[in-house]
């Protein structure tokens, strides 16, 4: 039998999964003067944040060192713990396989053990993008299998996160959040929980309309970047700046947002959250046909860069194969460590399978390994040397790339070195 939980003057947070959205997840409820039990299955990831070396914003390494020297974090790998808080949080990640497959392994563990040691009077928050119906399945369902009825002994909502890596302007405590629960009770007392570190609050009628508005903001926008990848692509043959264009597009007030193109998509969101609902609707035999042609163009777009650069080495008199190729920034966007997903791994990847002799430059990220080149390792004296192509894949806050300027040549897949434009091919 399952015993209450016991209130406490400071409330005892348990966030289940320490990535990128778990540890400043766990951080933000620290700042409020909350105890918070970190969770993760990996030693190694435990050991990186007590010894402070993650990928995190300025801010949030001062609020870690603080709710490590506090005691406020309390970090783990016993599953059991999770018994003793009175909130618990999701926040595992959710990726898809090489065929483009949810994978849910993580989140399917990561419920298991909350329903395993869910105690009365919790509330448990999950927050993980997955497919609408998610939080019914690996959640509602067990809990009651166990015995216990939501909405009466426990309480179970559904909040996408919404984190953006990297740009300090989108920190979640400015950010609106949505949040939709299984019971009227059970949205109430997530929102309770949720509100002191979010900028506002948006509530849905169940978890299932919060699911669905995580697939449809980054659906969202994995189809306007494909749009703007195209858009780019037709720029080109008819010899206009498709940033120019966009920049005049964008002034006008109402009707258009700006998107911009570049060598595919990376990180946790956009590669991965649109297949979550495609894999659903062919179990229903249902397609989505504009979702289904943006990520299949999206997928295509190292590819397409890796021929671009094919050509360009050929205008320049050099073949691919034999070629001294830079990779300029490998992490996913500028201002982050992370490489999930990052077209750049394709690329480097594709390059070297076709015979190139691929280097990475990027300050942010010391190794990396691809199927063809196995571990390769930051260049740190790349404006020394000669490179028969440089490709412009991240650029950085801070970094001077004015060293360009005296190379042979450049693609430039983030449209933004127009001041070298007389050495870089668009």
């Amino acid at each position: 039998m399952s015993t209450p939980v016991t209130r406490l003057a400071h409330p005892r947070v348990a966030v289940v999964g320490l990535g990128y959205v778990g540890l400043p997840t766990a951080l933000s409820f620290t700042d409020i003067g909350a105890e918070v039990i970190g969770f993760d299955v990996s030693e190694s990831r435990l050991t990186a944040i007590k010894a402070k070396r993650v990928d995190l914003l300025a801010r949030d390494q001062t609020r870690l060192a603080a709710a490590l020297d506090s005691h406020r974090l309390n970090l783990t790998t016993e599953p059991s713990t999770l018994a003793h808080a009175e909130t618990v949080l999701i926040c595992v990640p959710t990726p898809v396989d090489a065929h483009l497959t949810p994978d849910l392994a993580a989140l399917s563990s990561a419920c298991a053990a909350v329903v395993e040691h869910a105690q009365r009077g919790q509330t448990v928050v999950l927050t993980s993008t997955t497919y609408p119906g998610c939080t019914a399945d690996l959640l509602v369902r067990p809990l009651q299998a166990r015995g216990l009825q939501v909405g009466h002994d426990i309480f179970v909502a559904f909040s996408p996160e919404r984190i953006d890596p990297g740009v300090d302007d989108h920190a979640p405590d400015r950010t609106p959040r949505v949040v939709g629960g299984v019971t009227a009770e059970c949205a109430r007392r997530a929102a309770r929980f949720l509100e002191p570190t979010a900028g506002s609050l948006h509530m849905v009628s169940s978890p299932e309309a919060a699911e669905m508005t995580k697939l449809v903001e980054n659906t969202f926008r994995a189809v306007n970047i494909a749009l703007a990848n195209e858009f780019a692509d037709a720029a080109r043959e008819v010899e206009i700046d498709v940033m120019e264009v966009i920049s005049a597009a964008a002034t006008k007030p109402y009707g258009f947002m700006p998107f911009y193109p570049g060598a595919g998509v990376g990180g946790h969101c956009i590669p991965c959250d649109p297949h979550y609902l495609l894999w659903q609707l062919r179990s229903r035999r249902t397609s989505s046909p504009v979702v289904e042609t943006a990520m299949a163009a999206i997928a295509e777009r190292p590819r397409d860069v890796v021929g671009r650069a094919r050509d360009v080495l050929a205008d320049a008199g050099h073949r691919l194969r034999g070629a001294r190729v830079l990779v300029l920034g490998v992490a996913y966007k500028p201002g982050v460590a992370d490489v999930r997903e990052s077209p750049a791994l394709a690329i480097i990847d594709m390059l070297a399978a076709e015979g190139a002799d691929v280097a990475f430059a990027d300050p942010y990220v010391e190794t990396l390994q691809t199927p063809s080149t196995g571990t390769l390792f930051h260049q740190s004296n790349i404006a020394e040397q000669q490179w028969d192509l440089v490709v412009v894949h991240t650029i950085h806050p801070g970094e001077d790339n004015s060293w360009l300027a005296n190379q042979p040549t450049v693609l430039d897949t983030t449209y933004r070195v127009g001041a070298l434009a007389e050495h870089v091919t668009l």
